[in-house]
């Protein structure tokens, strides 16, 4: 389960701006995960909550939004949406796929007090 190094990391980068934007609470953490980021929403959900206990953003609610999947086929030259890696191509099923998207998992924003 490495949802919870990844809380870990992101309980890191919370304390680290608190001290340089100034603000003591998190309400709100806004997190974009990719369809092909191999991070499962309700295991962050659960480490979320984990490891959150007792600092800054003991309070906080996480919210997930989720990235689609996308790629480009060198086959029919086309932009499309897959639901995971080693996909074939849903127009030519082709499976030369170069990933575009949907590999992230970031911090998109913070509400804070």
């Amino acid at each position: 389960m490495h949802e919870m190094s990844l809380c870990e990391s992101i309980l890191d980068i919370l304390e680290q701006q608190a001290g340089l934007q100034q603000y003591q609470l998190v309400k709100v953490v806004w997190l974009e995960i990719g369809a092909l980021s191999c991070v499962e929403p309700a295991a962050m959900r659960f480490c979320f909550d984990v490891v959150m206990e007792g600092s800054l953003a003991s309070k906080a609610r996480l919210e997930i939004i989720n990235i689609e999947g996308r790629a480009w086929c060198a086959q029919c030259a086309k932009d499309v949406v897959i639901e995971q890696r080693y996909d074939a191509c849903p127009v030519c099923e082709n499976y030369q796929l170069q990933i575009n998207n949907g590999e992230q998992m970031r911090i998109k924003e913070l509400e804070v007090e």
